[in-house]
């Protein structure tokens, strides 16, 4: 399971790159006269409503996700690091403030939230990637903070300290290199939630405008036409569900391979 997820996840990537050599057609191109057609040699995944080409959108759409998925987990990760390492290593009050913090956080379902954040900041790419990097980082801090809990007190720690290594040197040279393996776990498991997040965002409207491809907004634009046209949201909600599969099998296979037990 861990190669289908690295060969998928490898295709969606190469496929963003080298995404107009893979299609001759725009993905803003209209060719109303064949508007709805069902995959064809010339179309291989058919036309939409406004006659653009499906392939072509798909691709383009990839391009969005995954520069999405790319910038919430860096965001986040950094910022989840930071705070985790910091809560973790310093302990007391620090400790207890920003374990509040990411307690209320936590308390509301993330989606519901990147919601509210969107509708107040207003639909836009860069709205969404700030919204789902307010409620991304929660969970790398959690998980730092515990790497960072169970190292500060082992040995070569202490004798670190002892020889006056100074709090940011401990954290950088000995903390956070003992998280690196189960950050790069959720970091690969987080890259799946963005995709979803963001397609769930731009399904509702809140995500990418018309008439930039998206995978959210092309299942949003094939809801009135499941049944004379169902190839408009059976490709999108394929590339979707592959694409995050591919991502929870690759994380669940670099889990396995990144167990100090095993």
């Amino acid at each position: 399971m861990t190669r289908v997820g690295f060969v998928i996840v490898l295709v969606a990537v190469l496929a963003a790159a080298i995404g107009p050599s893979l299609t001759p057609y725009d993905p803003a191109a209209q060719l109303l006269a064949g508007r709805l057609e069902p995959p064809s040699l010339a179309h291989p995944l058919g036309l939409d409503e406004l006659g653009r080409d499906i392939l072509a959108r798909l691709v383009a759409g990839a391009r969005i996700s995954l520069a999405v998925g790319l910038a919430v987990v860096s965001v986040s990760s950094l910022i989840g690091m930071a705070l985790g390492s910091i809560a973790g290593y310093f302990g007391g009050f620090v400790d207890d403030a920003i374990s509040r913090v990411v307690d209320v956080l936590m308390a509301f379902p993330g989606i519901l939230l990147a919601i509210a954040l969107v509708a107040v900041l207003g639909p836009s790419l860069t709205n969404v990637i700030l919204a789902l990097c307010v409620i991304g980082w929660v969970g790398y801090a959690r998980l730092v903070r515990g790497q960072a809990l169970r190292t500060r007190e082992l040995e070569y720690v202490q004798a670190a300290r002892a020889l006056g290594a100074g709090p940011a040197r401990i954290v950088l040279r000995h903390v956070l290199p003992t998280a690196f393996p189960a950050v790069i776990v959720q970091a690969t498991l987080g890259m799946a939630g963005a995709i979803l997040a963001e397609a769930s965002l731009s399904f509702l409207g809140l995500g990418v405008q018309p008439p930039t491809p998206s995978w959210g907004t092309m299942l949003d634009a094939g809801r009135s036409h499941l049944f004379d046209a169902p190839h408009l949201t059976l490709f999108p909600g394929l590339a979707i569900a592959t694409l995050v599969l591919g991502f929870n099998f690759l994380g669940d296979g670099l889990r396995d391979r990144l167990d100090p037990k095993r």
